[in-house]
């Protein structure tokens, strides 16, 4: 019996389609169902945050980090904020550092949260799984709005500390969270970690090898879930990360399957994290003063931290005035998904949509 002989067929998936998540165009070349090449396009969503950024003072420029990872507004904050502190040469008094790591690794549930909802979303769950996890997310923007008044771009943090002190009604609702979220954290993982849909689809499917992910520059859950411990919390300290006791969960195969799990043991470990913050956060003052038009001195700076989808960074440059004379981040949903076409090539259309969404992108950073 002959192989059928087809001919390839060229698709364009975006930027309009609702899972390509957000404003992005893939060109993929199909033999039949099967993906034999595929060519991420971007730029339709280009904001030119980084241009923005020089006609700004220092601390204007926090509402554009928010903009870009929309989903993780508190650790663009802390990455920006960061590299204008080593820039300018500004210390940050140590209750606002515990109260910036509090915020990160909320931040980080937040972000997980979103991600593994929408994966089901991707996998045909529809809404149920989403909204469960939308749920526990609403509980953190409360959180986050009683800080500075806003839930989703939070411009909290500022050079030299935070905006303003928490709130008093802040810390009864962080403890409640802390108790009851790895309860619900169980009952999500009942519905998927073990479900025979979820395995078929995401075992051993969009493979990315260590090998890969370090040449590509991949950090974040996607490097980690390649089996690579390799996470700046650990490996570059910054705040008082050096202080506190947590672990670096890794994947074994770097499958989508992987991708997940990393994330869901991530948002334990952050559990982890926020608790002892509670245990040792000191009383004190929550930012250095500093004036409002910052003027560091001429020469430049790279600051990163570990946002949930990998290294974020911010490099300045400064020409002593009161806006950087460059800016440049180095954006982790950029980098990682620079390597999806190793990532999709050999899987059909329906594999697609899931490896993609298990990279866990946003546009706003990736056309920054």
């Amino acid at each position: 019996m002959s192989e059928m002989k087809s001919e390839p067929v060229i698709l364009n998936l975006g930027p309009q389609h609702p899972s390509t998540h957000g404003v992005f165009r893939l060109r993929v070349t199909f033999d039949g169902e099967t993906v034999v090449d595929a060519e991420p396009v971007m730029g339709y969503l280009h904001r030119g945050s980084e241009k923005l950024a020089e006609g700004r003072s220092y601390v204007q420029i926090v509402t554009l980090t928010d903009r870009m990872d929309y989903t993780a507004s508190m650790s663009n904050n802390l990455a920006y904020v960061s590299s204008v502190e080593k820039l300018a040469g500004i210390d940050v008094p140590e209750r606002a550092q515990y109260i910036r790591v509090i915020c990160a690794e909320l931040q980080r549930i937040a972000s997980h949260l979103m991600a593994t909802g929408f994966l089901l979303n991707d996998l045909g769950a529809l809404a149920t799984p989403l909204m469960y996890c939308f749920r526990e997310r609403e509980r953190i923007l409360d959180m986050f709005e009683m800080l500075c008044g806003a839930r989703i771009t939070l411009t909290y943090m500022r050079p030299g500390g935070v905006l303003q002190d928490a709130p008093a009604e802040f810390w009864p609702a962080l403890n409640t969270f802390v108790n009851d979220f790895p309860g619900y954290l169980d009952e999500i993982e009942s519905l998927i970690s073990g479900n025979e849909i979820v395995l078929t689809r995401t075992r051993d499917v969009g493979i990315l090898t260590d090998a890969q992910a370090i040449n590509a520059s991949i950090t974040g859950p996607m490097l980690r879930a390649a089996g690579v411990q390799w996470d700046l919390r650990k490996a570059n300290p910054y705040e008082i990360y050096d202080r506190l006791d947590f672990d670096i969960p890794i994947g074994a195969l770097g499958d989508t399957f992987d991708r997940y799990m990393v994330r869901v043991l991530e948002m334990r470990e952050s559990i982890k994290i926020v608790e002892q913050c509670i245990r040792d956060i000191p009383q004190g003052p929550i930012r250095t003063g500093t004036p409002y038009f910052i003027r560091p001195p001429a020469g430049d700076a790279y600051a990163s931290v570990e946002s949930p989808k990998g290294e974020l960074g911010f490099y300045l440059v400064s020409d002593g005035g009161i806006s950087p004379y460059r800016c440049h981040v180095r954006a982790p949903s950029f980098i990682n998904i620079t390597a999806l076409r190793d990532m999709l090539v050999g899987w059909k259309m329906s594999d697609l949509i899931i490896i993609f969404g298990s990279i866990d992108i946003v546009l706003g950073e990736v056309d920054r």
